[in-house]
C-alpha cells in the first residue's frame, strides 16, 4: 500500500513552530493497528487520516500512539493546510468555507487569506459540556504542585474531548509541574488528561500560556493542544478569568515550538454556543507512505 502524505507544523506560521502532525491522505483502507503504529513510528503525539465522510465535505480520523482520539485541535489545523497544499480545497477571493466529519462530529471551517505568511484556519467547536469539578488538591498532587497554586477549581470540560481545565497562579508554578503518570493513569477520570494554564502570554502578543504534559507512550509534553485550548477558552469565559471572549492562547515556547491561536468563545457566559479557535500551518515535508 502506498500513500501520499504530509508533515505539517500547526499553530505556527513557520517550520520547526508549533506542533507536527503527518496527514496521511486516502487511508480509509489502512488498519487502526497500522494508524497507530505510524504514530509511534514519527514519535509525534497523533497524526491524521483522511477517509471518505457521507455526512461532510471531508473525513478525517486522528490517532494517538495506542487509540484513536475523537477530537484534536492541531490535526485539524494540520488536516485543513494538507488540503490546502494539495489543492483538495482553493480559496475563492481569499476565503473558503467548508465542513470536516471528526470522530466526535462536524466541525465547521473557515479559511482566509493573510497579506503575509499561510492563511488563518479556523475551526468552530461545538458547545463545551461541562463535567465534574475537583479538589484543587487532587489536581496539584499529580504534579508536585500545592493546593495554593491553583486558582479557583479546576473542571472537566469538553469541546469534543475532555480536558481538566487547571489555572495555576502564575508561571513559576507552570515551570515546577512535573506530571506522576503512575498517579494519573491509578486516577477515576471523566477527562483525557489535565490542562495547565496561566494568565499572561509568554509573549506580548500573548493572552494566557499553557502546558499539557503527557505520560507514555506519547511524548512528555505536546507543544500545542488546539482542542484543549477550546475547552480552557470556555472554562475561562464561563468562570469569568477573562474580560473579553476574544484573546490570544501561547503554548511551546519552552520546548522551543513556540504555537498560538486566535480563540474565540462564542455567546455569553451562561450560554456558550460554541469556540473557535483558529492557527496557521506549515508544510513541512511531503510524500508517500509504503506500508
Amino acid at each position: 500500500m502506498t500513500l501520499p502524505f504530509d508533515w505539517i507544523d500547526a499553530f505556527t506560521d513557520r517550520p520547526f513552530g508549533g506542533n507536527g502532525c503527518v496527514v496521511v491522505h486516502e487511508a480509509s483502507d489502512l488498519s487502526e493497528e497500522a494508524r497507530m503504529a505510524l504514530v509511534r513510528e514519527t514519535s509525534l503525539a497523533e497524526c491524521a487520516y483522511l477517509v471518505p465522510s457521507e455526512r461532510a465535505d471531508f473525513g478525517v480520523r486522528y490517532y494517538l500512539a495506542d487509540r484513536e482520539i475523537l477530537m484534536a485541535g492541531h490535526p485539524t489545523i494540520a488536516t485543513v493546510t494538507s488540503l490546502l497544499h494539495r489543492e483538495l480545497v482553493t480559496l475563492e477571493d481569499g476565503r473558503a468555507a467548508f465542513t470536516l466529519e471528526v470522530g466526535a462530529g462536524i466541525l465547521p471551517i473557515r479559511v482566509d487569506a493573510r497579506a503575509e505568511g499561510p492563511p488563518r484556519i479556523t475551526m468552530t467547536q461545538p458547545a463545551p459540556q461541562f463535567g465534574r469539578r475537583w479538589r484543587p488538591e487532587t489536581i496539584a498532587a499529580l504534579y508536585g504542585l500545592e493546593a495554593e497554586d491553583i486558582l479557583g477549581t479546576p473542571r472537566t470540560v469538553s469541546t469534543g474531548t475532555a480536558f481538566c481545565i487547571t489555572l495555576l497562579r502564575d508561571k513559576a508554578a507552570l515551570r515546577r509541574a512535573r506530571l506522576d503518570a503512575a498517579a494519573l493513569e491509578a486516577m477515576e477520570r471523566d477527562f483525557f488528561e489535565p490542562f495547565l494554564v496561566t494568565l499572561g502570554g509568554e509573549t506580548g502578543a500573548g493572552d494566557t500560556f499553557s502546558r499539557l504534559l503527557l505520560p507514555p507512550p506519547m511524548p512528555p509534553e505536546d507543544p500545542f493542544t488546539g482542542s484543549a485550548t477550546g475547552c480552557m477558552a470556555a472554562w475561562l469565559w464561563a468562570e469569568g478569568w477573562i474580560e473579553s471572549p476574544e484573546f490570544v492562547a501561547e503554548q511551546g515556547h519552552w520546548l522551543g515550538r513556540p504555537g498560538q491561536a486566535r480563540v474565540r468563545v462564542l455567546g455569553p457566559r451562561d450560554a456558550i454556543a460554541g469556540v473557535e479557535v483558529a492557527g496557521q500551518g506549515v508544510v513541512l515535508m511531503e510524500g508517500r507512505l509504503r506500508l
